[in-house]
This record gives structure tokens, sequence and C-alpha cells, in this order.
């Protein structure tokens, strides 16, 4: 009897003290996305403020200005376009309705900066799109014919609205089919029209999705760098860049990036605010409504506006990344470094998604069991996602070198010999950043995967003896397997594309797909970046298409 107790007290020891162990795991995992605002609040404090009177005078005025304009232009277009497109798709009926329903989604398969990178090269004199049109008009010497300037602030919005409107699409479109028919039927029997019932009706009941998709777009916006710098857009992000490197002021970028995330939460907190009033309840069996048959004229129009973003915002840019990328095999073969750098591409992405995998788990499993019942610590880890790449890369710097030099000073003292840049100097920095960049997509989505398992599984299992590692284990994680491949595919492929962070914390002599792109693009031999560019692409597909699969509607 004593050994049952006895061995029953220690296992109720032995699960505490795990479940302890995942709290402070957990918790530690907040603390480490929270470590980079620490820092560059500790980096700022030790700025003489010497810079801030040129920055006040020369820098700051216009990188907020063109900051500014640039997210609120790509903000309204890029809503303008998903709520406009995603009406259509959801409510409508015309020719290649279904098609575009899925194709929509295909500008978020490029990078901003390949984007730009692409548009650039198309449209210069000499490029394929204003020779086609002199050809086609019968125009001779390039001058003869005036297209708009891409690298400007309103190309610099176009073309970053044409990338990133599929935020807005998703979140609009899902909005608008829960809405069910019968609130649109009743608004037509009132009388209303069609553009009446969209504007009085489904676009306000949509407004809450519809600016969480904006805020989305907002994000990413500021966090570009190789797309402003390749357009000629001074923007916040990139004086961070210009600062830190180019003037070797580390306080001085740490000051104007702390101004930056400022922004950055202000853009989060003004969308909280605008929908604050706008909760909305829909009936959990409400019917998807029913699409309107369009006239010819309606449904031609309707075609060319899904058509336009689908040509211009992936099937030109693909279309010339693939002839630029056959024109340089053609010509000069596949380049030396493009193996290598493909390698150190998924070898990192590959590292950052594996311990953004785990990390999210144990935050997941620790608000499972109870350990985090205010949910606190699961928000603060998704909070990575809204620090820009040079933001995040410019607090890393500081906590990553002190560590360093602990460590080389102590060995030095104790071996003879220091360690060097452990972390800082082997790529583990940049690893870090992957980690708490996109550490917010498997935290959500192993928390929506563990919305749809009920308790009562758990305590079944618990009620026949099994400890709760084995419920994780033998219970969560198989149900778990679709979230996790979903979150470790879109991890991976944001890893490849991730062009700030990666920029500022790669190693010496160290290249990936997206750091080639870049340096190809800043030197202008862009044929030579097209064949990284397309593969970054190609990758990027993977996921479009499977989120194409994951939000198409089930028709009922």
């Amino acid at each position: 009897m004593s050994t049952a107790i006895t061995t029953a007290t220690a296992t109720r020891s032995g699960e505490g003290s795990r479940l302890r162990l995942l709290r402070w795991g957990a918790g530690g995992t907040a603390l480490l996305v929270l470590l980079p605002v620490a820092a560059l609040l500790w980096s700022a404090a030790q700025g003489s403020g010497d810079l801030w009177p040129h920055l006040i005078r020369n820098v700051l005025p216009r990188a907020m200005f063109e900051t500014l304009v640039l997210a609120l232009g790509v903000g309204v277009l890029a809503g303008t376009i998903g709520t406009g497109t995603a009406w259509l798709v959801a409510t409508c009926r015309f020719p290649g309705r279904g098609l575009f329903e899925w194709a929509l989604l295909l500008p978020l398969a490029i990078p901003t900066y390949i984007q730009a990178f692409v548009y650039v090269d198309a449209v210069h004199p000499l490029g394929p799109i204003p020779t086609a049109l002199r050809a086609l008009l019968g125009l001779a010497r390039p001058r003869d014919l005036w297209l708009p300037e891409v690298r400007s602030l309103p190309g610099c919005i176009v073309l970053l609205g044409l990338v990133l409107y599929p935020y807005v699409y998703l979140t609009a479109r899902a909005a608008f089919l829960v809405q069910g028919s019968s609130v649109l039927e009743a608004s037509r029997m009132l009388g209303a029209g069609a553009t009446e019932t969209f504007l009085r009706i489904a676009l306000p009941l949509a407004r809450p999705a519809i600016a969480v998709g904006v805020t989305l777009v907002l994000m990413e916006t500021v966090n570009d760098v190789g797309a402003s710098e390749f357009l000629g857009v001074q923007t916040l992000t990139l004086s961070i860049y210009s600062t830190w490197l180019n003037r070797s002021s580390l306080p001085g970028a740490a000051q104007i990036a702390l101004f930056m995330l400022a922004v950055m939460f202000g853009f989060v907190l003004l969308e909280r605010w605008g929908r604050r009033h706008l909760n909305v309840v829909n009936g959990a069996r409400a019917r998807p409504p029913v699409r309107r048959i369009l006239a010819p004229g309606a449904a031609c129009v309707s075609f060319l506006a899904c058509l336009l973003p689908v040509v211009l915002g992936f099937l030109m840019p693909a279309g010339h990344l693939l002839h630029m990328a056959w024109q340089r095999l053609l010509f000069h073969g596949v380049p030396a470094t493009i193996l290598q750098e493909a390698a150190n591409t998924a070898l990192f992405a590959a590292i950052g998604t594996a311990l953004a995998l785990g990390l999210g788990l144990m935050v997941a499993v620790a608000g499972r069991t109870g350990a985090l019942a205010s949910g606190l610590v699961p928000r603060l880890a998704s909070l990575g996602y809204a620090i820009p790449g040079t933001v995040l890369a410019v607090g890393l710097l500081v906590p990553l070198a002190g560590f360093d030099n602990l460590v080389s000073a102590f060995s030095a003292q104790v071996f003879g010999h220091t360690t060097g840049l452990l972390l800082s100097g082997s790529g583990a920095a940049l690893i870090i950043a992957y980690v708490i960049r996109f550490l917010a997509i498997p935290v959500g989505g192993l928390e929506a995967g563990y919305g749809k398992i009920g308790t009562t599984m758990d305590m079944a299992a618990r009620s026949l003896g099994e400890r709760p590692g084995g419920v994780v284990r033998r219970i969560h994680l198989p149900l778990l397997r679709p979230a996790l491949g979903t979150a470790a595919l879109l991890v991976f492929v944001d890893c490849m594309k991730e062009l700030p962070a990666t920029l500022m914390l790669r190693p010496l002599n160290f290249e990936t797909l997206a750091s080639h792109v870049y340096g190809e693009a800043a030197r202008g031999t862009y044929e030579d970046g097209a064949l990284a560019a397309l593969l970054i692409v190609l990758v990027g597909l993977v996921p479009v298409i499977l989120l194409a699969r994951l939000s198409r509607p089930r028709e009922g």
C-alpha cells in the first residue's frame, strides 16, 4: 500500500516538474521575442544624440512622409483590389470565376523585392515592354514613347499593391461567404440594387475582416526594404539600414528603429480601434450567398477586373523571370554559386522552421494544459510578426554580441584562447531572427488546431492512466499533423523570402537566394539574378497552392 502511494506521489511530482518546465519554456519563448525590443531600448539610450540634428534635418522628414504615403497608398490600393475581386468571386457568376477564385492568390508567391526587380528591368526604355509597344505603334526611338516612371513613390505603391492585395482578398472573401444569403436577399427585396447592397450592407459587415487584411498589408509594406531601395523610395526601414551600415551608428539606427516600431504598433492599435464596434455574429448554419448571374457587359468588366491584377501581379513578372533565366542559362549556363546559395537558403530556412515549430508547439501545449490560462504568453510569442526585419536585426545585435564577448572572454581566461563570434558570426543570429519573426505562424496555427480537439478526449486518456506527455504524443500530435505541416511550409517559405534580416545578420561571404537577387539588382545585372529569383517564386508557389485549396469554399 505504501509503495503504491509512494509511486503515485512520485508520478504526480514528476508531472508537476514537467508542467513547470513546460511553463518556464513557454515563458522563455515569449522573453526571446521581447529581447530585441528591450535591446533596442538599451542601444538607443547609449546614443549621445549627436546624430539626431542631422537625422531630423535631412533624413526623418522625408523618410516619415514617404513611409506614411507609401503605407496609405498601398493600403488603399490593396484594399480596393482585394475587396472588389473578393466580392465579385464570392457573389457573382461570370466566365472564369472558378479560375480566379484561386488565381487571385498567385501574387503572394512573388516577394515585393522581386516584383520591383522584374519591373525595373521590364519597363526600362530598352526593356521588353517598351520595345513591344514601340513595335506595335510603329515608333523607332525610345524617347518617342512615354511611360510612367516606375522608380518613384507612385510606382512603388502600385507594385506593392499588386503583390499584397491577396491578404485583403482572402479575409474579405471569407467574410462575404459567411454573411449568408438571407441578409443580401432581404436588402434586394426592399428595393436595393447590387451596388447599394454592397456599399450599405455587405461592406460594413465585412469591415472587420478587411481591416485585418489591410493591417497585414501595412506591416508588409513598412517591413519592405528591397523594393523601396530599387524604386528610390526613402522609407524608415531603409533609413535604419543606411544609418547602421553607411554611418556606422548602431545607437542612431536603434533610435530610428524604436520610432518605426511605434509606427507599426500604431497601425495595429488603429486597426483594433477602427473595428471596436464591428463585432458581427453570423448564424453557424447560414446559407452561402446565391451568386448573381451577370449581364454580358457586367460579366466582361468583372472578368477584366479579376484578370488585370493576376496578369500584372503574377503572370507578367513570372513570365519575364522565366525568360531572363532561360536566356541566362543559354548564354552563360548555371551560375557557379547558385547551388551553394540554394543550399544555404534551404539549410537556414529548415533550421529556423524546425526551431519555430518546436517552440510554437511548446507554447500551444502549455496553453492547452492550463499553464497559460491568461493567454498572455501566446500573444507575446506572436509579436515578432509585427517587428520589421530591420528593426529585429538591430535589436538582436547588442544581446548576441554581448553574449559572444562574454563567452570569448571566459574562454580566453580559462583556456587561453578566444572563441570569436559564436552567434553573430556563425549564422545563428539569422536563424534566431527567423524564429522570432515567424513564430506567430506555428503558434496561431497550432492554437487553431487545438481549438478543434475537444478536452473530453484528454479526460478520457487521463482516466485510462495516460500521462500528459503521452496524451500530447499519442493523441494531440497525430490530430495536429495538418496544422503542423501547414505551419512548417509557411515558415519555411517565409524564411526563404525574408530579405531585411538576411542582409543585416548573415555571416560574411554567406549568400542566400534572396541576398543574391538583391546584390544583382543593386549592380544592375538583372539577368544574373533571374534564376535565383525564379527559384524563390517557384518555391513560394507551393504554399499559395495549398492556401488556395484550403480556402476554397465548399459548394453547398
